[in-house]
């Protein structure tokens, strides 16, 4: 690794967020289970995109690393138990991907959402970090469901989306638009219970996010694509679907119907 970052003095800008010239590349991550890395399991726990992202830039650049990504996170949690430590840590980039939970509950509020979303993101921005959001692809598509459940699902999603738009025109941010590459409704991106990215998928989304910083100045080589870990066995995807996955679904389902 080197000491000193491989771009030039002056600050790379995007919007109203830059990337300093620092000698740690301090990289926050706040949001829920896809950036926790549930679905990348390894024998020191899950892994993810954001650490596969992580690995890479250190490759190239002392990196400070924080994951405060909890899986079933809302937005109110991010604000109201990340949000604090996230700033303590002085990241020069933060990511901030939220909000598939919000939506599949039937306490769904867009306006809290909104409230909250904009708030992280702004301290976040205030204190000088860099921002990654998204926009989300259509989960319905991934999940499989029936009719009765993709058309308010979808209706959330398309706000969700709304909402990030406007964080990314205030502050800047760095947008992954996950519903332009079609590649993303490929099964082989997704885990068995399709609610979370395979290794396969977390890679890819380290690659397509390492490409956005590569274009801000942040230089380094991308993440792999070849995949480390093997798949879970048939007996560990029974298990998880009948202690983890029916349970969720049967609650999140009945919320979406509950809120049509």
């Amino acid at each position: 690794m080197t000491s000193q970052p491989s771009w030039g003095p002056q600050p790379v800008h995007h919007g109203d967020a830059q990337i300093p010239p620092v000698e740690y590349i301090r990289f926050a991550v706040l949001g829920d289970s896809a950036s926790c890395g549930v679905g990348d399991p390894t024998p020191q726990g899950w892994r993810g995109w954001a650490r596969i992202l992580a690995d890479a830039v250190a490759a190239e650049h002392h990196v400070s690393f924080c994951k405060l990504a909890v899986p079933g996170a809302v937005v109110a949690d991010v604000r109201r138990e990340q949000l604090a430590d996230a700033l303590a840590h002085r990241p020069v980039v933060a990511s901030l991907v939220v909000g598939l939970n919000d939506v599949m509950r039937s306490t769904w509020d867009p306006g809290q959402f909104r409230a909250d979303l904009l708030h992280c993101a702004g301290e976040l921005a205030r204190h000088g970090a860099l921002v990654i959001t998204v926009r989300f692809h259509d989960h319905s598509r991934v999940f499989g469901l029936p009719r009765l459940l993709t058309r308010p699902l979808r209706r959330r999603i398309e706000v969700l989306n709304e909402i990030y738009d406007e964080v990314h025109a205030q502050y800047g941010a760095l947008r992954l638009d996950l519903g332009a590459d079609p590649a993303i409704y490929s099964r082989e991106l997704w885990a068995f219970d399709r609610l979370h990215p395979s290794e396969l998928g977390h890679r890819r989304l380290a690659r397509r996010v390492g490409e956005l910083l590569n274009g801000e100045g942040l230089l380094f080589p991308l993440p792999s694509l070849t995949c480390t870990s093997p798949r879970p066995s048939r007996r560990e995807q029974a298990r998880a679907l009948v202690v983890d996955i029916a349970p969720w679904l049967y609650r999140r389902f009945r919320d979406l119907t509950h809120g049509r």
